[in-house]
């Protein structure tokens, strides 16, 4: 079956690798090569580098909708498109080219979290069950027809890095199924269940900022949610702090609530890190941050370094970065 495969991230790596070992893949669309960082370097595309080390032909389009596009994707005469990541949105009249229609791989359980960010947002909220999903593409985001899910369970301590990694190998399975059940002409389909769909929309800054009225698993779940990337974030003596990585924390007396007011220290754990009130009274244990302008270090580093102690106060609005 000549595929094309259509991805940018990481995320997007095994899928097309996996598909590359037993699938003629005629060409591989990526998103243009971008500067990046303080010095602006050009950057390409991890799936580019992946495959132009597979010997793979590789295509740029600034947008997919440019007509001379269109008439190139035409004249390759895909059999399927595949798409993972890509960061586009296709046009329906480019979704019909292929006779076998088009397939997008994405990161949730579908109708659940429709967008951008789904292992964000799922992480974030704290959901026990992730997964992925193929689905037929259609021009409405997300809400094609499903042809195979995969479920995985998250762990309590897992964070969105991990997860993101787990599905990428995850989905790049279901991909290879699903081709071949497409091929075989046995693909089910079955419609999304509208009652059922949520979104997950693109993180904006006001979700990396943390706010300590909220209850404390929710506090912990968004910093797992933001870990490693774009980070939660807080203020303390006029500067930000983002927090990588955290737990519910325990009371000393096992009274299971803290006195005091939300955001305050509540306590200076030797060699493990700081506790922190948050809205219900319970605390979470502070166990890596990255002070502004530093590297990543362990909260125990940072209270041996820094005069962080119980009654301090962390809040308020995080800088734009």
């Amino acid at each position: 079956m000549r595929l094309v495969f259509m991805g940018t991230p990481e995320f997007a790596v095994p899928s097309l690798n996996t598909l590359a070992a037993y699938c003629q893949v005629i060409a591989v669309v990526t998103q243009p090569d971008k500067p990046k960082g303080r010095r602006q370097k050009i950057v390409s595309p991890p799936v580019k580098n992946h495959a132009l080390a597979l010997g793979l032909p590789v295509l740029q389009p600034l947008k997919v909708k440019e007509p001379g596009f269109m008439q190139q994707l035409t004249e390759l005469q895909p059999d399927l498109i595949i798409t993972a990541a890509f960061g586009q949105i296709l046009p329906g009249e480019m979704l019909v080219i292929p006779p076998f229609g088009s397939v997008n791989l994405h990161a949730s359980l579908l109708p659940m979290y429709r967008g951008a960010a789904p292992i964000h947002r799922s992480v974030m909220n704290g959901d026990a069950v992730t997964g992925v999903t193929t689905m037929y593409m259609t021009e409405q985001l997300d809400a094609g027809d499903i042809i195979l899910q995969a479920a995985l369970p998250v762990m309590p301590e897992e964070n969105t890095g991990q997860v993101h990694d787990t599905l990428a190998v995850l989905g790049a399975r279901l991909l290879a199924d699903t081709v071949r059940l497409i091929a075989s002409g046995q693909a089910p389909r079955r419609a999304q269940e509208q009652d059922r769909v949520s979104y997950a929309p693109i993180l904006k800054r006001v979700d990396e900022i943390i706010c300590w009225d909220k209850p404390a698993g929710m506090v912990v779940n968004q910093i797992r949610g933001l870990n490693p990337w774009p980070g939660a974030c807080t203020t303390w003596d006029g500067k930000e702090i983002k927090i990588s990585r955290a737990a519910l924390a325990e009371h000393r007396l096992g009274t299971g609530r803290f006195e005091g007011q939300p955001g305050q220290v509540a306590d200076v754990v030797r060699n493990q890190g700081f506790v922190v009130i948050a809205g219900d009274g319970r605390g979470v244990m502070v166990l890596e941050v990255q002070p502004q302008g530093k590297g990543r270090m362990t909260a125990a580093e940072f209270v041996n370094g820094y005069p962080l102690a119980a009654g301090s106060l962390l809040g308020g609005a995080c800088h734009n970065s």
